[in-house]
């Protein structure tokens, strides 16, 4: 089992993955804009295994504050949401566009853990 943030500005969306997350045997945190995210993330650097994060936010945004969390923890495991281009997505951080399905949330979210030996 796994810990994974989950940081997103649009309640339903946010909702929907923890429930996907949760309903795959994971724990879930949550935030609603990167500054919230970074803030749990400091509080719990090294019980969270995985970073669901939207690039695109209010308040900080995704870029941002992967930035500072990879400050602390430079190999952090980061898959990035957005309904726009992959282009954005910052090195070493995997993608799930948006729209997605219940499937690609799982797959992505397992291979972003897969890649990271728990």
């Amino acid at each position: 089992m796994a810990v994974i943030l989950i940081a997103d500005d649009d309640e339903t969306v946010r909702g929907l993955i923890v429930k996907i997350v949760r309903l795959s045997g994971h724990e879930t945190m949550e935030a609603r804009n990167g500054l919230e995210a970074v803030a749990l993330f400091r509080s719990y650097p090294d019980s969270i295994d995985l970073i669901v994060i939207d690039l695109k936010m209010p308040v900080m945004d995704g870029h941002e504050a992967i930035r500072l969390i990879r400050e602390s923890r430079p190999n952090a495991h980061i898959l990035c949401v957005s309904g726009y281009s992959d282009d954005e997505v910052p090195s070493g951080a995997a993608f799930l566009a948006k729209p997605f399905t219940v499937e690609q949330v799982r797959t992505r979210v397992n291979e972003a853990l897969a890649a990271h030996v728990l």
